[in-house]
This record gives structure tokens, C-alpha cells and sequence, in this order.
């Protein structure tokens, strides 16, 4: 399998500036850039060529959010943008170093990423037009897919999950490996552990109630979780609408169980394996 290296250059010498990202044997090349950065950026010619960017900030809520746009001239379009969005602290940038990126190019490719992050959902897209995907070749189209997938892996690397899977998907393929925990008060849930803690699966029924001695902080995110509609109450109970990427399995265990619990004992495969003895098993 060819393994792709991720090339980071601090354009300003603190991580806390400019970066530039690349990938090898690829003919994009992405940029992050504070707000503050976007006038200084006349040194990078480049930036003026077609492209897609991202801009990222925080809703008034504090809960991430995503704008999708395409330009001909990436660094006038951020420009732009300045006095038209004020949400955004950064921008992530994505052009072609062969100048290989016609109009067509940048419409399809704003339309798909735009789908992705939106289809994720760990982000609030705040597009307000649905950008329309253009028809291209299927040469382009191919190419567009590498396109993608190597804006998805620097993406991630620059600090953005935006379109990063919340399954991994370890334990996905057999429904026998999948984590449960059934309890009483209507809780009857899938997951899987992940680099981030521990996915709550979509559909997942969790308790109606909380018991008096639930910590206050966790009555508080319950709280939250139904007050963002991430946990609705259906004629079936309480149900996690759209997979819940919570900190850690105790977490997403109590979450589940509207009580305190270990997450590592209380999720259990099929079989009754416990987390604990999945994650230290031989």
C-alpha cells in the first residue's frame, strides 16, 4: 500500500501563523491562514490562482462552523471575505501548483466538500446556498476523487476534522463486534471506541431518565444533547439522531445509562467481552 507523506512548512515560524501543506507525488498544495494573516499573504503568488477554501470559526453557541467556497483568485476571494463573514478566525485554502484547476474543477469539487461536511455533520455548514455540482469528464471526475481525498487528509492534519468519518469503522464490518450496553430505563445502544473517545451509534435508545445521583455535569450534557437535538424523543423513547462522537466510553456510557458508570465495563461485545478485556486481550 503507498503511504503518502504529509510535508508542514511554518510560512512565519510559529505554528501559531501560516502553513503550507503538501502531499507527495501531488500537485495540490493547501494553505492555513489566521484571519489576521489573509494581508499579508501578497508574498504567496500562488494564492491567486483557482481554488476552494474553507473558512472555520465558532457559532454563538461556541459549536463549529464551516463555510465552502470556491474562487478564480483564491487570495482576492479571502479578501473578500474579510468584510463579508465575520465568524471566521482562519481559513484553509487548497489550490493546484500546475495551475491545473479550471472553473469546472472548482465548482465540483466545492459542491462534493461542501456535501461531505455537511453529510459529517461535525461541523454547522453555514453556507446558505447549496453549491450546485457541475458535469466534468470522468477522467476529471477521477482525478477530483484524489482531489478530495488528499484535501480530506490535510485537512485533518491542519487541525479540522470536518471531514473526517466519526466511525472508524474498527470494529463496523460484523455486527458480533460491535459494543452494546442494555439497561434499564429504555438504554439499548451500539458504539465502537475510536482515536477520539467513543462513537454512540445513530439509532441508539437511550434512558428516558436519570437517576438522583447523576453528576451534575452530566445532567448538564444531557441537558445540552437534547436541548441540540443530537438525543429526541420518538413514540420509541429517547434516540441519538446522528452519531455522537462523546470524550471517552464512561462518557458516552452515561450518556447511554443516564447514571454514572464505567464505560469499560459496561460496553460488551456479543459475546460479553467487555471493553476492558477487548482493548487488553492478547
Amino acid at each position: 500500500m503507498f503511504r503518502k507523506t504529509i510535508k508542514l512548512f511554518l510560512i512565519d515560524g510559529a505554528p501559531s501563523g501560516r502553513i503550507s501543506a503538501e502531499l507527495s507525488n501531488w500537485t495540490g498544495k493547501g494553505y492555513k491562514i489566521p484571519r489576521i494573516k489573509i494581508k499579508a499573504c501578497s508574498d504567496r503568488p500562488e494564492l491567486k490562482n483557482p481554488g476552494v477554501y474553507l473558512l472555520f470559526g465558532k457559532d454563538e453557541d461556541d459549536n463549529n462552523q464551516v463555510y465552502v467556497g470556491e474562487a478564480e483568485n483564491v487570495l482576492k476571494r479571502l479578501h473578500q471575505q474579510l468584510a463579508k463573514k465575520e465568524f471566521w478566525n482562519e481559513a484553509i485554502t487548497y489550490i493546484s501548483k500546475d495551475k491545473n484547476l479550471n472553473k469546472a474543477h472548482i465548482k465540483y469539487l466545492e459542491s462534493r466538500l461542501y456535501a461531505l461536511a455537511d453529510t459529517i455533520n461535525r461541523y454547522e455548514v453555514s453556507n446558505t446556498v447549496i453549491p450546485t455540482l457541475p458535469s466534468i469528464s470522468e477522467p476529471d471526475q477521477a482525478e477530483m476523487k484524489e482531489f478530495i481525498s488528499n484535501i480530506e487528509i490535510l485537512t485533518n492534519a491542519l487541525g479540522h476534522k470536518v471531514f473526517e468519518q466519526k466511525r472508524e469503522g474498527i470494529n463496523s464490518t460484523n455486527k458480533d463486534d460491535i459494543f452494546t450496553i442494555q439497561s434499564v430505563r429504555g438504554a439499548d445502544a451500539t458504539g465502537e471506541p475510536t482515536a477520539e473517545g467513543f462513537v454512540i451509534f445513530q439509532g441508539s435508545s437511550v434512558a428516558h431518565t436519570e437517576v438522583n445521583s447523576l453528576t451534575s455535569s452530566f445532567k448538564r450534557m444531557r441537558n445540552e444533547l437534547k436541548e441540540k437535538g443530537i438525543i429526541e424523543q420518538t413514540d420509541e423513547g429517547y434516540i441519538i439522531t446522528d452519531d455522537y462522537v462523546a470524550s471517552s466510553p464512561s462518557t458516552a456510557a452515561v450518556i447511554v445509562m443516564g447514571r454514572n458508570a464505567n464505560g469499560h465495563t459496561e460496553w460488551k461485545l456479543k459475546d460479553g467481552t467487555t471493553l476492558k478485556e477487548y482493548e487488553t486481550a492478547d
